[in-house]
């Protein structure tokens, strides 16, 4: 049996992998001087409602080695094999936190995926993987499944302000200020396992709408495509966009997920996107 880690920036509902014994690993949010495991001591909602309030932008950083530590002695004790699906080593830390626990477990096949991607791509490989696991596939095939995957990724978000770019230092303050002016919305893409800009549209209409053409142009259409949505404070557009994908594209489910407080950080309130493998 192989057991699959998941943290919490692939976005997945708590409730989702607790029902598939899926351990969940929290990243740590830090307003200040206080510091909090996201989606335990505070989710998506909480942080909303400081993030708001606050004058500066709050940190995030990797979970601790320390939080791997009770996996993979389950794995020892039972003879398991470990798969730790991790954002993007570009981006977070969480692929060497759990390089650093496992080097206390040398005999013990562990195998750290850093997936070069984040939010609901993140999460189909989490579910793709724990799929194969319980069909019997063994580390090697999953890994390797996943190896296939990563380079196929696409996400694209956009952003519904650029306050939290310009306070995170990635724009300077009259940069945003001429772009809300304009009405300019950034399309963002993770490309090589780092958020680049992808294109600018006027207003956000226009920027959904490039959003579907996207999705269009590039999404294979079936299941395979693991084709997703992602939102934070804009379920009623993120349900109009899938029924828009629907339209356009083949495919059977597109689920929606929430994003989690260490993505919001830096894509702030009312950010969405798609995400799926060409």
């Amino acid at each position: 049996m192989t057991i699959i880690v998941a943290d919490t920036t692939c976005g997945l509902p708590r409730a989702m992998l607790e029902a598939r014994g899926i351990p969940l690993i929290p990243q740590v949010v830090t307003f200040g001087e206080e510091s909090f495991h996201d989606s335990q001591e505070m989710d998506t909602a909480m942080f909303l409602q400081r993030l708001k309030a606050s004058s500066v932008l709050p940190k995030t950083a990797a979970p601790e080695p320390s939080l791997y530590v009770p996996i993979f002695k389950q794995a020892q004790e039972n003879g398991e094999s470990v798969i730790v699906v991790a954002p993007t080593g570009k981006a977070s830390g969480t692929v060497r936190s759990a390089e650093t626990a496992a080097q206390d477990f040398a005999g013990v096949d562990i195998h750290v995926v850093d997936t070069q991607t984040i939010s609901c791509n993140l999460g189909s490989l989490v579910l793709l993987a724990d799929d194969m696991a319980k069909a019997g596939e063994s580390a090697s095939e999953i890994v390797a499944k996943l190896n296939d995957l990563i380079p196929r990724g696409r996400l694209y978000f956009l952003v519904d302000t650029l306050e939290y770019l310009a306070k995170g230092g990635r724009i300077g303050g009259a940069k945003r200020l001429l772009a809300e002016l304009l009405e300019i919305k950034p399309i963002l893409q993770v490309k090589n396992g780092q958020v680049e800009s992808f294109e600018q549209q006027r207003t956000k209409k226009r920027a959904l709408a490039r959003l579907v053409e996207i999705v269009a142009e590039q999404c294979p259409g079936g299941d395979s495509a693991h084709l997703c949505v992602i939102q934070v404070e804009a379920e009623n557009e993120a349900q109009a966009l899938v029924a828009e994908l629907k339209s356009r594209v083949s495919v059977s489910q597109i689920p929606i997920y929430e994003l989690p407080p260490a993505i919001v950080v830096h894509a702030g309130p009312r950010a969405m996107g798609v995400g799926f493998f060409a």
